[in-house]
């Protein structure tokens, strides 16, 4: 098996002005994927949501600024972190992932265990 991080770039517009039910709805949408992911026959390792791009702290060249570098529209909001049979596995359980506003992006984890 593999490790493989199923990153979720959305726009995060719509989450700031989003009902309590739409949130226990997304809520709800995630939960399912995490039981998806062994009914598929990978192990969910990890994830988490992240907080808004304005909480976000950027360094580039020693240089601090606040918020995220790039302007755009989709932002990472979250991640999950698999141990699947391949990629094409990893993209099997990507494919279940909810990502309403946008996509997720699939990446194989590297192994440094032999040093880089």
């Amino acid at each position: 098996m593999t490790q493989y991080l199923i990153l979720i770039y959305e726009n995060e517009a719509p989450y700031l002005t989003m009902t309590p039910e739409e949130g226990q709805e997304i809520y709800a949408a995630h939960a399912r994927f995490a039981a998806q992911v062994g009914e598929h026959g990978a192990t969910l390792l990890g994830g988490n949501a992240l907080e808004p791009t304005p909480t976000a702290t950027t360094i580039r060249d020693d240089i601090v600024t606040d918020g995220p570098f790039a302007e755009t529209k989709e932002v990472l909001g979250g991640y999950y972190l698999i141990d699947a049979r391949d990629l094409d596995h990893a993209l099997e359980i990507a494919r279940l992932c909810p990502a309403k506003h946008g996509g997720v992006e699939v990446r194989p984890i590297m192994d440094t265990s032999g040093g880089m």
